[in-house]
């Protein structure tokens, strides 16, 4: 396939990580200290937790990088008589954790609450809800760290950062902007956080305050079923990128900057169409391998077509579910 971009691209060098110091089969013991709402004004249409565990009894204290996740081991079997499998959940909290020393890890936790489709009856996301349920002093079975790409750089003062999320693919994100602005970098950061309501957005007080005290900060909101606080009407995340085109396109025309997306799987398409309507082919080639022959109709893009013809560079990082 000939391509828009010919370059090799290593990318960001990386931080060295460890891995799997707890498996399934030999898991830490956490405890939890904290389980809090993390919405706005706690008037969501979800329920959202953010679960603060102290792991200082195991294995995984003061291992973690902002950006890696742990596992969670329910109790109990599925339907098949099985123990339940372990379910990832990407860190909240800085590297250091919530407590400043590496103890004390959280993550932000969404009730899964559905029907089955062929009975409508009601199904619950088993460790989901397991998590939320959890109260200060319960113990929970831990695995990790899991995790070596969705890092900030060895290097962070050599690039700046656009982060892009839905949902609770906002954690990594708050880890990294901690990490970033305690570590004195002054690197350019903007976050796009994208949520249906204003209610679902989450930490979103702690970005407000962020943006309000760092000049390097940007914080944007992309509200789907609303119309923006800045006079636009409903946005997704991908629709800042026309929206606000005066201030990303110079971002992404900048090589120092790295793009990071975490949320639901198949966001990424729209965010790739957009970058291919605005950026022009030598911007375009620093974050993705694109077929020309996709190139003339951009608006025809689906999942398909870009899973087969666009390739993000090392330059992207992607964290989708």
């Amino acid at each position: 396939m000939t391509t828009t971009n010919d370059r090799t691209d290593a990318g960001p060098e990386l931080p060295d990580v460890v891995m799997n110091l707890h498996t399934p089969k030999s898991p830490g013991m956490g405890v939890v200290v904290a389980s809090d709402v993390c919405t706005v004004k706690k008037k969501a249409a979800g329920f959202v937790r953010n679960v603060s565990i102290d792991v200082s009894g195991t294995e995984l204290a003061g291992k973690f990088k902002a950006g890696q996740a742990f596992g969670v081991l329910a109790p109990g079997t599925d339907e098949k008589g099985k123990p339940h499998k372990v379910r990832l959940y990407s860190l909240s909290c800085a590297t250091n954790g919530e407590d400043g020393k590496g103890n004390v890890i959280a993550t932000p936790v969404k009730r899964l609450i559905d029907e089955h489709e062929d009975d409508h009856s009601l199904f619950l996301g088993v460790t989901s809800n397991y998590l939320c349920d959890l109260k200060p002093g319960d113990e929970v079975k831990l695995t990790g760290p899991n995790g070596r790409r969705f890092l900030i750089p060895a290097k962070p003062e050599e690039h700046d950062y656009l982060f892009l999320a839905t949902g609770t693919g906002i954690a990594p994100f708050r880890g990294m902007m901690m990490d970033l602005l305690e570590q004195g970098v002054n690197s350019q950061i903007t976050l796009i956080m994208g949520s249906p309501y204003t209610t679902d957005l989450l930490f979103d007080d702690y970005f407000r305050e962020m943006a309000e005290k760092h000049e390097n900060v940007r914080y944007i909101t992309a509200i789907s079923r609303e119309p923006q606080a800045d006079g636009h009407g409903k946005l997704y995340v991908q629709d800042r990128f026309a929206a606000n085109q005066d201030e990303l396109v110079p971002m992404l025309s900048n090589e120092r900057t790295l793009i990071y997306v975490c949320g639901l799987a198949g966001m990424e398409t729209g965010i790739y169409q957009q970058m291919a309507r605005l950026l022009p082919p030598e911007h375009l080639a620093r974050y993705l391998t694109v077929n020309p022959e996709v190139m003339g109709d951009v608006d025809a893009w689906d999942r398909q077509l870009v899973k087969q013809n666009v390739k993000p560079t090392k330059r992207v990082f992607l964290e989708v579910y």
